[in-house]
């Protein structure tokens, strides 16, 4: 077994679990709260910095290249919330030169006069949850905002300073057709963002639309929706680097492009997760941490001694190659296979052995030295998995589905 000979780039999540409406499609850690609620921001921001401050034991002198914010809807916590966490944050942890610090926000009414006060607090950022421009399928979804909402959102993000711009956009939703996907996709593309998150509405355990699934389009539509997609986004300029993501240059999301690479993370707020590189009795391992899940029982660990940490785990060898792959075969242009053993630990030789039938069966790039998923590869993502894993994961074909991990 090798050592571990580099210690990745580090990242830091921070997770604010409240929005107005769960959506009938999220599976992620988010309680809705209705209208006119009043959060409790003053013991949230204690509570995070009592928990970044109990994670710095595990990453003293190594600096963040980047910071995201997610939800829930982080765009319903006020400005002066997010300057002194930022400040907070930089009090604890160097900042790499030109951290990129990310803000999702949803373009209802109720967040948008709050944009310049998140420029001015530090977030360089923005990701927009649009999702769709028509008002009926945006409905369907359960959102709270309209297709020219939207548009406005977008207009007073540009007005506040936000020269990075992330729109989220679904795709195969309920009655959706090609030509209205295609239309979404066009007045993205009329708002010019610098990047695009375009990824298709998958049923999700645990979700209203699992348990009540709506009507989705044949398969035949939604293979016409991703060919056509693609063609409309790369002819605009907008480079696919990752299965869901799209960017003009040099505006690849840094945060997620540190997932998809195996950096690791600091995972802070309610039901947050991290993956570190830490040190034990027998050396360097990279464990999984994740913190407790409800936003009350979060808050109170504030004032108790057990802690915010809901459990951790390392990551065995067995389960290795396919937490590494899972990542690094979501981008386009792949990993060298060099960081397989740099950043992990384990002989290069322990993937290499299992990455010969999916090159035969064209899934991956003929190339040893790299770990790059082929065209029919990025289609049929799951297939590669299975291959490469002693645990399958299961062959239905690969959607571009999103991860926690954002936007």
């Amino acid at each position: 077994m090798a050592e571990l000979t580099l210690l990745p780039p580090l990242a830091l999540y921070v997770h604010v679990p409240w929005c107005v409406r769960k959506c009938p499609y999220c599976d992620f850690n988010s309680h809705g709260v209705g209208h006119g609620t009043e959060l409790p921001e003053a013991a949230y921001l204690e509570a995070l910095i009592a928990d970044l401050d109990a994670d710095l034991p595990l990453v003293t002198g190594r600096e963040l290249v980047s910071i995201f914010i997610g939800g829930g809807t982080p765009s319903l916590m006020s400005a002066d919330f997010y300057r002194r966490l930022i400040h907070a944050i930089k009090c604890r942890l160097p900042l790499a030169n030109e951290c990129e610090i990310t803000l999702e926000a949803n373009p209802g009414t109720l967040e948008r006069g709050r944009f310049a006060g998140y420029r001015s607090a530090g977030i360089n950022r923005l990701s927009l949850g649009v999702q769709s421009f028509q008002d009926a399928q945006l409905h369907a979804l359960g959102r709270i905002h309209s297709g020219d909402d939207a548009v406005v959102a977008v207009q007073e993000a540009r007005q506040a300073g936000f020269d990075n711009l992330n729109l989220d956009l679904m795709h195969g939703l309920p009655g959706q057709t090609s030509e209205l996907a295609l239309d979404d996709i066009d007045r993205a593309l009329s708002l010019s963002p610098e990047h695009l998150s375009w990824y298709q509405l998958t049923l999700e355990p645990n979700t209203e639309f699992h348990s009540s699934p709506p009507v989705l389009p044949q398969e035949e539509v939604l293979w016409d929706i991703q060919d056509l997609g693609h063609e409309r986004l790369h002819e605009a300029g907008l480079v696919r680097y990752e299965i869901s993501a799209y960017a003009r240059q040099g505006r690849r999301a840094q945060h997620n492009l540190n997932y998809w690479q195996f950096g690791d993370y600091l995972g802070i707020g309610a039901g947050a997760h991290g993956k570190l590189s830490v040190a034990g009795a027998e050396g360097l391992h990279i464990e999984r941490r994740r913190k407790v899940r409800q936003p009350a029982s979060y808050l109170q660990r504030l004032n108790d001694l057990q802690g915010f940490v809901a459990g951790s785990q390392p990551i065995i060898e067995e389960e290795l190659a396919l937490e590494f792959a899972m990542n690094a075969l979501r981008l386009v242009e792949g990993v060298p296979m060099s960081s397989w053993e740099a950043y992990t630990g384990r002989e290069a030789t322990q993937l290499a052995n299992r990455l010969t039938s999916a090159r035969e069966k064209g899934l991956l790039v003929q190339d040893s030295d790299r770990l790059q998923t082929s065209p029919q590869g990025l289609l049929f993502l799951n297939d590669l998995l299975t291959l490469i894993s002693d645990d399958p994961v299961g062959n239905a074909r690969h959607s571009s589905t999103r991860e926690r991990l954002t936007s």
